[in-house]
This record gives C-alpha cells, sequence and structure tokens, in this order.
C-alpha cells in the first residue's frame, strides 16, 4: 500500500478512535455534574460509566468473527450508526436508567473503533508498521481522553452536556462517512471462507487453546482494565474527593494526565521500530517497565490527600508499557486470524474495566457503610487494587521466565 494512502487510511479510523475515547472518558469530567442532578452514589457513578465497558466487551468475540470474515470497513460503519444513536439518547435521557441503556448502547457503537483499525493494518502493514501504528491509535485515543477534560468542563456553562452530545453525535456520523469513503473495502477471501465454514465455538477454539493469550489474560483483565478504570472515572473523584480539588481543578488534572499519556504513546511509536529491529520483544518492556505502574498505584494510596493529577499521571504513563501486549498476541497467529485474536484480547481487558469501574465504587460505598471516612475508604480500595496488580504481573513474569527456559531446553 503507498504511503499516501496508508496515512489518509490511518487518519479516518484515528479520528473514529478518538471520538469513542472521548465518549469513553466524558463521564470523568461529567462526574459531579451529574452526582448533582441525578443524586448518584459512588456505587452507581460506577455502574454509569462500567456499563459502557460492560455492552464493549459483549461485543468483542462476535466482532471478531466478522472482523475477520467481513472487514474493518462495513463493521465499523454499521456499529457507528449505533454510536451516533447512544449519543442523541444520553442527549435526551431524562433519568439515570435512560442514561444507563444510552451509555450501554454506546459502548456497543465503539466497539470496533480500535479494533477494526488494527485488524485492517496486520494485512495492510508491515510488521513494524503495526507496533507504530497500534501506538500512534492509541495516541489519537489520549487526545480524544485529553478532549474530553478542560474542553468539555469550558463548554459546560455554554452549551450544556446535553448538547456535548449532540456535537458528538454530528461527529460520529463525519467519522463514519469518512470510513466509508477512504477505507478499503476487504479482499482477505481466505479469511472469510475460514470463518464462514465453522462455528462460534470452533472458531475460538484457537485463541483458548493459545499460551501466550493465557499468559497475558491477567495482565488484562487486572492491570490494563484497572488503568482504565481509574483513568477514565476514579481519577477524577480521587482528586475532588480525597486530594480536595474543585471541579475546574480537577478537569485540569485530568488533563495533565491525559496530556502524559499521549507524549507517552507518541514516543512508543518513534521506538517501537527501532526496538523491533534490535530485537527487544514486547514481553521484556513490559517485565522491566509495568512494575513502575502499580508502584505509582501503591503510592497514591500511601500519600492519601497529598497524591495529586502528577500521581495519576505517573501511573498512567508508566501502564502505557502494557498495550504493546495486544499488537505482540496478534503476530502470534496469522492474519486471518487476527481479530478473533485482539478481539479476545479486548474481551478481558474491557471486562476487566467494567468490574473495576463499578467495583472500586462499590467497595468505596461499602467501607464508607462501615464507618470509614470516605479519604481513607478510597485509599483502602487503591491499595487493594494495586496488590491486585502486583499478583496478575507476578503471573505473567514467572510465565514469561517459564517459556524462555523451554525454549533453551
Amino acid at each position: 500500500m503507498p504511503s499516501s494512502r496508508a496515512m489518509v487510511i490511518f487518519a479516518v479510523l484515528a479520528f473514529g478512535y478518538f471520538l469513542s475515547t472521548v465518549m469513553r472518558g466524558v463521564t470523568g469530567t461529567l462526574a459531579p455534574v451529574l452526582t448533582q442532578e441525578l443524586s448518584l452514589s459512588a456505587g452507581q457513578l460506577g455502574l454509569l460509566a462500567g456499563v459502557y465497558f460492560f455492552g464493549f466487551a459483549g461485543m468483542q468475540l462476535p466482532l471478531g468473527r466478522w472482523l475477520d470474515r467481513l472487514g474493518p470497513r462495513d463493521v465499523l460503519m454499521v456499529l457507528l450508526v449505533l454510536a451516533v444513536g447512544s449519543c442523541l439518547a444520553f442527549a435526551f435521557a431524562q433519568g439515570f436508567w435512560s442514561l444507563l441503556f444510552a451509555r450501554f448502547l454506546g459502548g456497543i457503537g465503539v466497539s470496533a473503533c480500535l479494533m477494526a483499525p488494527l485488524t485492517g493494518y496486520r494485512t495492510w502493514f508491515e510488521p513494524h508498521t503495526q507496533l507504530r501504528s497500534n501506538a500512534w491509535m492509541l495516541m489519537a485515543g489520549s487526545f480524544g481522553l485529553l478532549f474530553a477534560t478542560v474542553p468539555v468542563q469550558w463548554a459546560l456553562p455554554l452549551i450544556g452536556w446535553r448538547m456535548v452530545f449532540v456535537g458528538l453525535a454530528g461527529l460520529f456520523l463525519l467519522a463514519m462517512l469518512g470510513v466509508w469513503w477512504r477505507v478499503p473495502v476487504w479482499h482477505n477471501r481466505s479469511s472469510a471462507s475460514a470463518v464462514k465454514k465453522t462455528s462460534f465455538a470452533e472458531d475460538y477454539r484457537f485463541i483458548w487453546h493459545h499460551a501466550y493469550f493465557w499468559r497475558l489474560a491477567p495482565l488484562a483483565l487486572v492491570n490494563y482494565g484497572g488503568v482504565i478504570a481509574i483513568q477514565t472515572l476514579w481519577a477524577g473523584p480521587w482528586m475532588t474527593r480525597v486530594a480536595g480539588y474543585s471541579p475546574a481543578q480537577a478537569a485540569n488534572g485530568l488533563f495533565a494526565i491525559n496530556l502524559t499519556t499521549l507524549i507517552v504513546f507518541w514516543l512508543w511509536g518513534v521506538v517501537n521500530p527501532i526496538l523491533t529491529r534490535r530485537r527487544i520483544s514486547a514481553d521484556r518492556l513490559i517485565i522491566c517497565g509495568l512494575p513502575l505502574s502499580w508502584m505509582a498505584l501503591m503510592l497514591i494510596s500511601a500519600l492519601g490527600a497529598h497524591a495529586g493529577w502528577w500521581a495519576f499521571a505517573l501511573f498512567c504513563g508508566s501502564a502505557t508499557v502494557i498495550s504493546l501486549s495486544q499488537p505482540a498476541l496478534g503476530l502470534t497467529v496469522p492474519p486471518h486470524q487476527a481479530g478473533r485474536a485482539m478481539t479476545a484480547f479486548n474481551l478481558l481487558l474491557f471486562v476487566g474495566a467494567f468490574f473495576w469501574q463499578w467495583g472500586i465504587g462499590g467497595l468505596i460505598d461499602v467501607l464508607k457503610t462501615q464507618g470509614w471516612g470516605e479519604t481513607n475508604a478510597y485509599r483502602a480500595v487503591f491499595g487493594w487494587v494495586a496488590l491486585c496488580h502486583v499478583l496478575a504481573y507476578a503471573w505473567f513474569a514467572y510465565g514469561t521466565v517459564r517459556a524462555r527456559r523451554l525454549r533453551h531446553l
């Protein structure tokens, strides 16, 4: 594929993923407004934010089959119609349950915004370009999380949160037109025939028996899902309810956190081809780099009210190394299986994000009913999350070292 055409395709797909992360992260900025208008508890706020991931996760296995059979273009266009509808439903919702439904529909609508591009890149691009494209897609996602903070906070007094979602619906419509106009029609015929003639269970049998997938599984479910849950929701309430930030200060803090991750993803895109040429594997980078993230989370728990945006920027920025795991998994399978492999990984990731977003709020509520102060409840729950991150990391590190030793026997 000529580089000029590849750049246009990347830009169109990156714009769609940018919008999906705006939708994902906007609840963190809107949390004070929605909590006040709807009198939400921490558990309800977590459920409202997390049900997005529930809808997202529920789509991953059928999505992988559709992507390998029908291709990124057709699947993405259909699902973006639901994204437009979900934004309009959220804008005109009148109560908690209607907001919850709109949020769930939104998770379904944007479920292909990253997986469709990565599936296409596995066929269209060279391996070293795939790693760079993955990093820069995530950078586009960080732009979306960035846009969901201070710009949304500025817009609220001018147009209100409902019109924010109307505008988002219009942008999703624009993204859908761009996909129709520029993204290639799928011509992976071997993939289509392979998927068409197998049952759903048979279609995913290869990944359920894939040793590397199961080595990565706890990282996806616990570490990756936990990072997304904290970055897109719980960093904001921590800053307002523990660190004493105002809503505007919290929005600025979220902006700084997401800017940090954006810069780090850009750097990953720059250095990944160099690391690949030097045969420095994703596994090695994860083992060496990921401990910094759970140590940062332990620091947040220990510092309590003294842990501001900078501590969360350290946590989220250092955790970006885990993003190397998904394209690394895709490169271990043939191109016609890449969609199913990466969506199976994504299923675990977003199931984890859903349960962490809901679970953190639920645990905070439980501790508060037992007489814990709000600050101590937050600190205890975040410390528990950090411990779970350590255990998942230990599983991956042990499995990687063991696999390496077996290869050398």
